[in-house]
């Protein structure tokens, strides 16, 4: 299933990015234009580290279910949150991107202290 997500997660960077280097940047500021590179760099990150996280799972068995959810939530609420920021020009939503950061933290102190000790 996580295979699936980091694929899904991963076409989705690939998608938002082409959009914003094409379709927003004559739209946006060039500082919004840097706040959507920043959400799609996390996010495409993050894709490849949970697909990573993934592949581990599965050649070894070891069960990687918490780092990869909080990798998941982190790029929702990271990502997500710029990316609201920019099509809505609502800097409010801006209060939520540090909880996305706190779950990429999150997901890569669990693969460290999880799956980062022997078997």
């Amino acid at each position: 299933m996580w295979i699936r997500v980091a694929a899904s997660l991963g076409f989705l960077a690939v998608a938002l990015g082409a959009f914003g280097a094409h379709l927003l940047r004559s739209r946006v500021t060039d500082a919004q234009l840097g706040v959507w590179q920043t959400g799609v760099l996390y996010h495409a990150l993050h894709a490849v580290a949970l697909l990573a996280v993934s592949l581990y799972g599965d050649a070894t068995g070891r069960a990687i279910k918490w780092p990869a959810l909080a990798f998941t939530v982190g790029v929702v609420l990271f990502s997500g949150s710029l990316y609201a920021m920019v099509l809505t020009g609502v800097r409010k939503l801006g209060i939520i991107t540090p909880f996305g950061g706190l779950a990429f933290l999150t997901g890569w102190v669990l693969v460290a202290v999880q799956l980062g000790r022997g078997r």
